[in-house]
C-alpha cells in the first residue's frame, strides 16, 4: 500500500535543486583525481588516494543527492514535517560541501589540520540534519514501509557518523585504535546501512510510482529493510567479540546480508519488466543497470566468503566497491533524479503559473534524447571503470575521462532544467505586468 502524497507539504524548488546540483560537481572531482594520479588511485582500497576518491563519491554524490531527495520526499511522501526546511537544508547543504571538499584534501594532503576541519564541518551537517528529521519521523503514527526504511537509515547513518567521527579523529590527533576494524564497520554501515536500506526503502514508493510497475510484495516491504538491519548489528557485533577474524557467525551473517540485497535487486528487475508502460524510459535502464550490478556484487562477495583464496587479490575489493558505489548506488540515484527534479521543476510552475499552454510537461523539461545519451556515458565509465580495477595501468586515466564526460553531462542537463524553470517563471512574470 503506498501512501497518498501530499504536495502541499512539499518544499521550494531551490531547497532540493542545490543538492542535485552539487553532486555531479564531486563526481567530477573524483573523475579528475583518477585523470591526475592514474593507476595510484586504484591500488588498494586503503590507498589514501582511494579513500579520497570514495568519499568525494559517496558523501559528495551519493549522501548529497540523497539528502537532497529526503527533504522532498519526508514531507511528501512520509508526511514528515521538518520546520525551517529551506534553512536546515541550506546549513546542511555548507557543511557537507565544505565538510567533504575536506576530507578529501585532508586523505590527500595527509594533513591534520584538514581532518579537524572535516570532522568540524561533516558533524555540524549530519548533526543538523539527523537533529531536524529525528522527531518528525518518529511522530508519524501510521508509518508507511518506506519511512519505516528511512527511519533505521538514519540509525545506520548516525552509527556511521560515529565511526566516521571516530576514525577522523585518530587521524587528526594520532590516536591509537583500530583502524583497520573501525574502517570496515564504518564502510558496512556506511554503504550497507545508511546508502543500501534508504535505495530500497525509497524504491517501494518510486519504483511503483515512476515505473508504473505493480508494488513490492507486502512480505518484502514488512521484513526486507528491518531483517537487514538487524543482520547488519548481529554481524558487527560477532565481528567486534571476535576482532573481525572469519568464524561461522561472521561469514553467515554476511552472507544473508548480500542475499537480502540480491532478493531486492531480482525482485526490482522483475517488477520493472511488468510495468505498465512498455516504451523503453531511460529511467528503466539506470535501474536495471543498478540492479544487476547489485546483484553481481552480492554474488561475488558470497564467492569471496565461500572461497576465502579469491578475496586475497586487492582488486577484489575494488571490484566490489566500483559495484555497489558506481553501478548500483550512483546508477539508481541517477535515475531518480532523472524522475524527481522535471516533475518538480513541471509541478512548480504549474502551481505558479495560470497561463495556460506556457508550462512545459514533464518530458520536455528533460526530453529523452538527452537523458538516454548521459545513460550510455554512465554505462561506459562503469565498464571501464571496472575494467581499471583489473588493468589499472592501461585504463585508470581512460575511467576518469569516461566517469568525467558522464558526471558533466548530468551537471548539464540538470543545470538546463533549472533554468528552464527560471527562464518560464521569468516570462510569465514579465507577462502579467
Amino acid at each position: 500500500m503506498q501512501r497518498i502524497l501530499s504536495f502541499d507539504q512539499a518544499p521550494p524548488l531551490s531547497v532540493p535543486l542545490r543538492f542535485f546540483l552539487t553532486a555531479p560537481a564531486f563526481a567530477i572531482l573524483a573523475s579528475l583525481l583518477l585523470i591526475w594520479y592514474g593507476p595510484q588511485a586504484l591500488e588498494s582500497r586503503w590507498s589514501p588516494l582511494t579513500l579520497a576518491l570514495t568519499h568525494l563519491l559517496v558523501l559528495g554524490f551519493l549522501s548529497t543527492a540523497m539528502i537532497g531527495a529526503l527533504v522532498q520526499i519526508l514531507p511528501v511522501v512520509a508526511g514528515v514535517h521538518l520546520p525551517r526546511a529551506g534553512l536546515t537544508a541550506g546549513i546542511v547543504h555548507f557543511f557537507l560541501t565544505v565538510g567533504t571538499a575536506a576530507l578529501a584534501s585532508a586523505f590527500l594532503l595527509a594533513q591534520p589540520l584538514f581532518f579537524k576541519l572535516a570532522l568540524l564541518f561533516l558533524g555540524c551537517a549530519f548533526l543538523s540534519l539527523l537533529g531536524e528529521s529525528v522527531v518528525g519521523l518518529w511522530q508519524v503514527a501510521d508509518a508507511s514501509a518506506t519511512l519505516r526504511a528511512i527511519r533505521l537509515a538514519f540509525i545506520a547513518l548516525l552509527g556511521t557518523v560515529i565511526l566516521g567521527t571516530t576514525l577522523a579523529s585518530v587521524f587528526a590527533w594520532t590516536l591509537g585504535l583500530p583502524l583497520m576494524e573501525l574502517t570496515n564497520l564504518h564502510a558496512r554501515w556506511g554503504l550497507l546501512g545508511w546508502v543500501g536500506l534508504l535505495v530500497i526503502g525509497v524504491a517501494y514508493q518510486v519504483v511503483p510510482m515512476f515505473q508504473v510497475t505493480p508494488l513490492y510484495p507486502a512480505y518484502l516491504t514488512r521484513w526486507l529493510v528491518p531483517v537487514l538491519f538487524l543482520l547488519l548489528l548481529v554481524w558487527s557485533v560477532a565481528d567486534a567479540l571476535t576482532q573481525q577474524q572469519p568464524n561461522g557467525w561472521n561469514t553467515a551473517m554476511s552472507i544473508f546480508v548480500a542475499l537480502g540485497f540480491m532478493l531486492f535487486g531480482l525482485t526490482t528487475l522483475y517488477l520493472l519488466w511488468f510495468r505498465k508502460r512498455p516504451r523503453p524510459d531511460v529511467t528503466v535502464m539506470f535501474w536495471r543497470t543498478g540492479m544487476a550490478s547489485l546483484i553481481v556484487g552480492a554474488v561475488l562477495w558470497v564467492a569471496g566468503r565461500l572461497l576465502p583464496q579469491i578475496t586475497a587479490a586487492p582488486s577484489y575489493a575494488l571490484f566490489l566497491g566500483v559495484l555497489f558505489i558506481v553501478g548500483f548506488a550512483y546508477s539508481v540515484i541517477n535515475g531518480m533524479v532523472y524522475k524527481i527534479v522535471p516533475f518538480l521543476v513541471w509541478y512548480h510552475l504549474q502551481n505558479s503559473i495560470k497561463q495556460r499552454g506556457i508550462v512545459p510537461n514533464v518530458k520536455q523539461v528533460l526530453p529523452d534524447n538527452v537523458t538516454t545519451k548521459q545513460f550510455f556515458s554512465h554505462l561506459a565509465a562503469l565498464i571501464i571503470l571496472l575494467a581499471a580495477v583489473q588493468w589499472p595501468g592501461v585504463l585508470t586515466h581512460v575511467a576518469g575521462f569516461a566517469l568525467g564526460v558522464s558526471s558533466c553531462w548530468l551537471l548539464v542537463n540538470l543545470v538546463g532544467a533549472a533554468r528552464m524553470y527560471r527562464r518560464i517563471k521569468l516570462h510569465a512574470t514579465h507577462g502579467l505586468q
